[in-house]
């Protein structure tokens, strides 16, 4: 079961969203919150899998609950939830270390998948999201893909096949059957690239893999 934390401040918003959510048997919300510090203390209280936020709350703003919660609690997944799709939002999102970016206009189904995915240890933009990112990697390959390959030289050989796999949108448990390892070896693997790379999460470390070549921007901006 995964064990959600639901916060936007707009109340009908909110039972919507817990609407859909209920419609999926292995997920529970075990708390909701109206603004970002509610959401903060609700997450040290329950320590949920994964924590859903709307970007926009009065005082504490999601970005800053985001990071808060990434910084409290780094098991718990975030996912940004919106009706924004500004690229400012996106970057400081991915920045600040959130695994998933959902538009609140989004298919119903995809906000069931990127919860999925973020609980598995995976990552999940959306479709219209990722096009906003694929469209900034393609403006800054060249620029940054001597950098990127340098920063993917120092991995070992097994590392540079974990990567590569992480960023084609695999999962920790899709990667370990691939592989032929345990789900704790690509747990480990992935811990030692995120720090090597200097990336705060799996989006980086995608993005970083597109950058050096790795892979193409179509899976790099979709890493699920």
């Amino acid at each position: 079961m995964i064990r959600l934390l639901l916060a936007d401040d707009e109340t009908m918003i909110r039972a919507g969203v817990a609407a859909i959510l209920a419609s999926d048997k292995n997920l529970s919300v075990v708390a909701e919150a109206g603004d970002g510090r509610e959401a903060v203390e609700q997450a040290l209280a329950t320590r949920p899998d994964v924590a859903l936020l709307d970007i926009r709350m009065p005082g504490l703003d999601g970005l800053a609950a985001a990071e808060e919660i990434r910084r409290l609690l780094p098991d718990t997944g975030v996912i940004m939830l919106t009706t924004f799709g500004e690229d400012a939002y996106i970057e400081r999102a991915l920045g600040l270390g959130a695994s998933g970016f959902l538009l609140k206009a989004g298919d119903p189904r995809e906000l069931l998948s990127g919860i999925h995915a973020v609980a598995d240890g995976a990552a999940f933009l959306s479709p219209k999201v990722a096009s906003r990112v694929i469209a900034r990697l393609s403006g800054s390959r060249l620029s940054r893909g001597a950098a990127a390959r340098e920063r993917v030289a120092a991995l070992t050989a097994r590392e540079r096949e974990v990567l590569t796999l992480l960023a084609a949108g695999l999962s920790n448990a899709d990667i370990a059957s691939r592989m032929f390892v345990v789900e704790g070896t690509v747990k480990a693997h992935v811990s030692t690239i995120l720090t090597r790379l200097g990336a705060r999460n799996r989006v980086q470390a995608a993005i970083t893999a597109y950058e050096a070549g790795l892979v193409g921007g179509d899976e790099a901006a979709s890493s699920r």
